[in-house]
């Protein structure tokens, strides 16, 4: 099962990114009124031809399967190349997925 849906499409030297994460995202209120333990994410990066192109600490302020979009330069990048996400939680789970680049040359 698939934790994350993610595009990347380059136009000229940009690349458009949008990801959906996955998460339930627990928060501290929700945890307690659910009777289980907080679980959200607090962490997540993007990866791109061996470069970091996201990199971002976050905490229970995300919505419920998070959707992030942010663009990134093509400097640097090849037809076939990837972006790879990873996120990490509150409970130390880390899920790391990746897909094609489209439109690169």
């Amino acid at each position: 099962m698939a934790n994350m849906k993610i595009k990347a499409k380059a136009s000229g030297s940009v690349v458009k990114a949008k990801v959906m994460i996955k998460h339930d995202m627990l928060t501290y209120d929700q945890a307690k009124a659910k009777g289980k333990d907080a679980n959200f994410i607090t962490h997540i990066t993007a990866k791109a031809g061996g470069k970091v192109v996201l990199d971002m600490s976050t905490s229970q302020f995300l919505s419920k399967n998070p959707l992030i979009k942010f663009n990134f330069s093509t400097e640097g990048l090849k037809k076939g190349d990837k972006l790879e996400m990873s996120w990490t939680d509150l409970s130390g789970k880390t899920v790391t997925e990746d897909k094609d680049i489209k439109g690169l040359k």
